[in-house]
């Protein structure tokens, strides 16, 4: 089992920033993809930006530039930093954890959601 528990979200002014915090816990194995998703109102989730357990960042178009993901592999933590907020960023952001354990002869897809935490762009 896997716990995923966000923080950090609220209500922002265009152009201001905001931290959120994803604390991951249980049994995580050492080679992984985390990331950020967010929902708008009334549309689809879309990815924001996902970091491997490597290092390695992807982010979406529309956040390159103002956001950056970050993570600590020893705590079991992952931030998103929120720069230049826009009110088209309003959404529920939820933390996603991936990846894949050997499950007999094949490999098994974990995918872990968090509760998702509200951020809210407006004047």
């Amino acid at each position: 089992q896997v716990q995923l528990v966000e923080s950090g979200g609220g209500l922002v002014q265009p152009g201001g920033s905001l931290r959120l915090s994803c604390a991951a816990s249980g049994s995580i194995p050492s080679i992984y993809t985390m990331g950020w998703y967010r929902q708008p109102p009334g549309k689809e989730r879309e990815l924001v930006a996902s970091i491997t357990s490597g290092g390695s960042t992807n982010y979406a178009a529309s956040v390159k530039g103002r956001f950056t993901i970050s993570g600590d592999n020893v705590k079991n933590v992952m931030w998103l930093q929120m720069n230049t907020l826009k009110p088209d960023d309003t959404a529920v952001y939820y933390c996603n954890l991936h990846y894949f354990r050997p499950a007999g002869a094949h490999l098994q897809e974990h995918n872990w959601w968090g509760q998702g935490t509200r951020v809210s762009v407006s004047s």
